[in-house]
């Protein structure tokens, strides 16, 4: 039987690349798993897309999904898999370590945790299962062992964060929302939250509640 709860807990959500890990990883996880030939063969083809990306002019969650396409359709989902598993291990020193203390403190304090990210689960979930977080995040195809280089669930950045985060938890249950994020993709996550937290804009982390007796 499980204990019932006096007091509702605190959830505590956090962005993944450029927060919890001061890198891009999405970029980071294409040049680990794939071959320099087949990256700049592929790359050629979506040149303009890049520059365009780069004047700003092409959105980060479309060209997160046109990199994705292009760089792994038609690979093997179990070798990619294997090699994404390696790189989750790669990616733990470079978590930044005031992030990640907080993201401890929560778990002390028995909060829920949530990484929140428009990164891939392919090597997110590893990630997670090793730190017992929870994960909502953007989810390859897979179809007959191979990448179909299609998402199966959109891209979750922006206004996607916030809806998944909703539909996965009853916000409503916490007394206390924490969200930690570095961009403006961030945004809706944030808007969540009874104690949001910017990098970059925010000068000190938020205040931890203290869990009544």
């Amino acid at each position: 039987m499980h204990a019932t709860r006096q007091t509702p807990q605190a959830l505590a959500l956090f962005d993944f690349d450029g927060t919890l890990c001061r890198q891009d990883s999405f970029t980071g996880f294409i040049f680990y798993a794939l071959n320099k030939r087949h990256i700049l063969r592929r790359g050629v083809k979506i040149l303009p897309q890049i520059q365009a990306y780069y004047r700003k002019r092409y959105p980060a969650n479309q060209m997160r999904a046109t990199l994705f396409y292009h760089m792994f359709k038609d690979q093997d989902a179990q070798h990619i898999q294997a090699i994404a598993r390696d790189y989750a291990q790669t990616l733990i020193p470079k978590l930044d370590s005031q992030m990640l203390i907080r993201l401890k403190q929560h778990q002390q304090q028995g909060d829920d945790v949530a990484l929140v990210s428009a990164s891939l689960d392919v090597y997110l979930r590893p990630l997670c299962e090793y730190f017992h977080v929870d994960l909502i995040c953007t989810q390859i195809q897979i179809q007959d062992g191979r990448f179909t280089g299609h998402y199966h669930s959109p891209d979750c950045s922006s206004l996607q964060k916030s809806l998944r985060v909703a539909a996965r938890y009853d916000l409503n249950h916490y007394s206390h929302i924490y969200a930690y994020g570095n961009s403006e993709e961030d945004e809706a996550l944030l808007n969540l939250a009874t104690h949001p937290f910017m990098l970059g804009r925010d000068l000190t982390l938020p205040k931890l509640y203290v869990q009544s007796a």
